[in-house]
C-alpha cells in the first residue's frame, strides 16, 4: 500500500501537524505500507498527480485548509481518494456554531452559546456587548474562535472584568468569537472509526489538567493526567459512547474522528467540540483511545487507509 500524508500546512498548528504525520508514518511503516510526507505547498498537485494507482492521500492537517474542507475539495476535484470527511461536511464540522446548530436540532446536548464577529464589537460598542453577555450568561464561560483547534486563543472567563482580554486573545486566532456556558464535570473524548453503520467507538479517554487545558498542556507532557479508559460508570460510558456515534453520524463523518465533551452532574453528554483530524501525536487522544481498545495502531491505521481505498 501506497500513503502520502499530507501534514504541515500554515495554520497555527503546523507543528502538531507535522508530528501528527511523522507518528502515523512510523506506524504505517511498521505494517509493511509505502508512506511519504508532503507539506501544502506549490509542488503538492504534481505530486498528488503522480501518486501510485492503489495508492490514498491521509490529510493531517490541522487547523483551517486541512481540517475547513478545501483540501478535501481539492483532492475530490484531482479524484485522488483520500481518508476522512467529505469537503461539504468537513466545511460544516469545521465552524463550531454551524456543526452546533446541526447538532441541537437533532437532540445531541451542546452548550448554550452566541457568536458575535470582532466588526460587530466596533460598530455597537465593544463594552455594551461584553455587558449583554454578563447579563445573558451566568459566568464562567468559555470564549473560543469560531474556527480553530488546540485551544488556541480559548479562555475560561470566571469574572467579568477578563472578558475584554479573552475577547482579544480569542480575535488573535480568527474574527468570530464563540462564547458558550462552561459546563462542569468529567471531561472526555471519544474517538470514533468508520463510517455510516459500520462506525464503531474507542474506549472514552478522561482528561484530568492542572489548569487550563490548553495548547501547552495539551502538547507538552507533565500538566495532565489521561485515564484511557475513562473512569465512567456503565451509564455514563453508554452515554458519552452514543453521543459520539450519533454526532459522527448526524454530521456525515467518515473514517475517524474525535468528539470532546462534558459529563454534566445531571449525567448528560454536552458535546464541546468535533475533530474530523484529530491529533496523532504522542500525547494526543485518538492513539490513546485505540491503545485503550488493545489496537494495534500501525493495524488500525492501514485498516482505515483500506476503507478510503474501497469507497
Amino acid at each position: 500500500m501506497d500513503v502520502m500524508i499530507l501534514a504541515g500546512g500554515l495554520s497555527h498548528e503546523r507543528d502538531v501537524s507535522v508530528r501528527s504525520g511523522r507518528r502515523v508514518k512510523d506506524a504505517l511503516e511498521s505494517v509493511g505500507a509505502r508512506v511519504t510526507l508532503h507539506d501544502v505547498d506549490t509542488d503538492l498537485i504534481p505530486a498528488l498527480r503522480s501518486l501510485p494507482e492503489g495508492g490514498v492521500v491521509w490529510p493531517l492537517l490541522h487547523g483551517a485548509s486541512g481540517e475547513d474542507g478545501s483540501l478535501q475539495a481539492l483532492l475530490e476535484l484531482l479524484g485522488v481518494p483520500f481518508v476522512g470527511t467529505a469537503s461539504h461536511e468537513a466545511r460544516v464540522a469545521w465552524v463550531k456554531p454551524v456543526a452546533k446548530a446541526v447538532l441541537e436540532r437533532a437532540g445531541v446536548k451542546t452548550p448554550a452559546f452566541v457568536t458575535f464577529p470582532q466588526s460587530l464589537f466596533r460598530e455597537v460598542g465593544a463594552d455594551q456587548v461584553l455587558t449583554a453577555i454578563a447579563e445573558r450568561f451566568a459566568l464562567p464561560v468559555a470564549v473560543k474562535p469560531a474556527r480553530g483547534g488546540s485551544a488556541l486563543g480559548v479562555s475560561i472567563v470566571s469574572d467579568r472584568e477578563e472578558l475584554p482580554r479573552a475577547m482579544v486573545h480569542c480575535f488573535a486566532y480568527g474574527d468570530i468569537a464563540l462564547i458558550e456556558a462552561a459546563v462542569e464535570g468529567i471531561e472526555v473524548a471519544v474517538s470514533v472509526v468508520g463510517t455510516g453503520d459500520d462506525a464503531r467507538v474507542l474506549p472514552a479517554v478522561e482528561i484530568v489538567a492542572q489548569g487550563p487545558y490548553d495548547y501547552d498542556a495539551r502538547y507538552n507532557p507533565g500538566r495532565v493526567e489521561y485515564f484511557a479508559p475513562a473512569r465512567l460508570t456503565d451509564a455514563q460510558r453508554a452515554t458519552v459512547e452514543g453521543a459520539a456515534l450519533e454526532v459522527h453520524r448526524v454530521l456525515g463523518l467518515r473514517d475517524l474522528s474525535r468528539v470532546d465533551m462534558i459529563v454534566d452532574a445531571d449525567g448528560n453528554a454536552q458535546v464541546l467540540d468535533i475533530n474530523i483530524a484529530p491529533g496523532m501525536t504522542e500525547t494526543s487522544l485518538f492513539p490513546q483511545a485505540a491503545e485503550a481498545g488493545g489496537l494495534e495502531l500501525g493495524q488500525l491505521y492501514k485498516e482505515i487507509c483500506e476503507r478510503a481505498l474501497a469507497r
